[in-house]
């Protein structure tokens, strides 16, 4: 774990070196992300077949392509009843606050008389991939399911990979919750493929949102064109700024509430105060101890985690938007004061009793975040995400006249006779 002290020598040059550092898994992907998508692009279901009974360890022809809907209700209804309901709550905010992001049409006549506007319409299909197997994650099945059908996404196709044909019934349970309407037992960068271009029994779709491992990522990234994506999600992180005032074992609880996802996750946390740095630092190794998952979790601090004393709160402002989060957590009595100074974040979690695992599954807003600094441009995953907008405009013949004259200029400009034609024409009709 690094330990920086924002008023020392070289400060700088090491803080650049943290923000810089490259998480991303090492392995060279890419070329057989490539030629698992060729195979499926020209093969189809055979190669989908093949690719499955190689990697998954299962013949889909024996196990089945496609999970029954009365399958996933049944896993649904099977769920003990306090996992229900606390899928249902997660399901029902989640709905709730994606509801309030969908857009509006626009339409205006301007002072030249000229009608304008857009219109925002669902794309017609939608693939949310899920990983499967013991990694279950049915939270981030209604993350990306969710947002699709309140934008109107007519057909949604859930793809999760079954090793060894083990289907998980949380994310079936999920499925049906959220209102799939296709659920496939196909992962890995095939499966991405098969969303992409589409083969006899799956259906091409077009937009591929939801997190995988480097493979699927990279998948993503290179069918990117031939449909829309989410994001290239990369390894977790999270930065917490925090006073004295708090618990130090909730603050290393919150650290380790990301270490725990992979040995590549980020923790970082701003203090003010060296002493509690040193609690903080304690309360981890404590938790790290009993923690189930501790040993993933001790990779990533050990390797990855940071704690940096800066001489007030504020400093850690910049320092944070730097660093651009997917998560950022400001545990002070007043967090609005430091929120309204950043900039960059996934999503934010303000006071001492917002843990960011309370946005992981039940608060509302989506989970699915920009990671490695991409927060700086991108946003976490919304309803819009499944949505195009179409602008529009309407001219009758006095409004054309008083464009049509510099349109005319630009076109003839340009070098575009054909243009200048297309307006010239009707001013000459008046």
């Amino acid at each position: 774990m690094i330990r920086l002290d924002a008023s020392a020598p070289g400060f700088a040059a090491d803080f650049a070196a943290l923000v810089d550092a490259r998480r991303e898994s090492d392995a060279d992907v890419a070329r057989d992300v490539s030629a698992i998508l060729r195979t499926v692009r020209d093969e189809g279901d055979a190669g989908l077949r093949a690719l499955t009974q190689k990697l998954d360890r299962h013949d889909l022809d024996q196990t089945g392509w496609r999970i029954a809907p009365e399958d996933c209700a049944a896993a649904f209804a099977a769920l003990a009843p306090d996992l229900r309901e606390a899928l249902e709550l997660a399901a029902a905010r989640i709905r709730a606050y994606h509801v309030k992001q969908r857009p509006g049409d626009l339409a205006f006549t301007d002072d030249a008389g000229v009608r304008l506007g857009a219109r925002w319409r669902a794309v017609d299909a939608a693939g949310v991939y899920v990983p499967g197997g013991r990694a279950a994650y049915p939270s981030t099945l209604l993350m990306n399911a969710i947002p699709a059908k309140v934008a109107g996404v007519e057909r949604l196709v859930v793809v999760t990979p079954t090793p060894n044909g083990e289907v998980n019934p949380l994310v079936l349970a999920a499925a049906h919750l959220a209102g799939a309407d296709e659920v496939w037992r196909v992962g890995g960068a095939q499966a991405i493929a098969a969303l992409a271009w589409g083969t006899d029994r799956i259906a091409r779709v077009d937009v591929v949102t939801g997190p995988g491992n480097a493979w699927v990522a990279e998948a993503k990234r290179q069918v990117y064109g031939v449909v829309g994506i989410d994001m290239v999600a990369g390894p977790s992180e999270i930065v917490v700024i925090a006073d004295g005032a708090n618990d130090p074992e909730w603050i290393a609880a919150d650290l380790l509430s990301q270490a725990e996802h992979d040995v590549t996750t980020q923790s970082i946390l701003f203090t003010e105060d060296a002493a509690f740095a040193d609690r903080v630092t304690g309360a981890v190794e404590r938790q790290l101890a009993t923690l189930p998952t501790g040993e993933t979790a001790r990779v990533a601090w050990e390797t990855n985690g940071a704690i940096i004393l800066v001489p007030t709160l504020a400093d850690a402002c910049p320092l944070t938007d730097r660093l651009a989060p997917e998560h950022v957590e400001i545990a002070t009595d007043d967090p609005h004061a430091l929120f309204d100074r950043l900039r960059h974040a996934g999503s934010a979690f303000l006071g001492r009793h917002t843990p960011e695992a309370i946005g992981d599954y039940v608060a509302g807003p989506n989970h699915v975040l920009p990671t490695g600094r991409r927060a700086r441009f991108a946003s976490g995953l919304g309803v819009t995400d499944f949505m195009k907008r179409t602008s529009f405009l309407e001219l009758d013949a006095a409004a054309l006249g008083k464009l049509g004259p510099a349109t005319v200029a630009l076109a003839d400009a340009e070098g575009l006779p054909a243009h200048a034609a297309s307006v010239a024409l009707r001013l000459a009709k008046g």
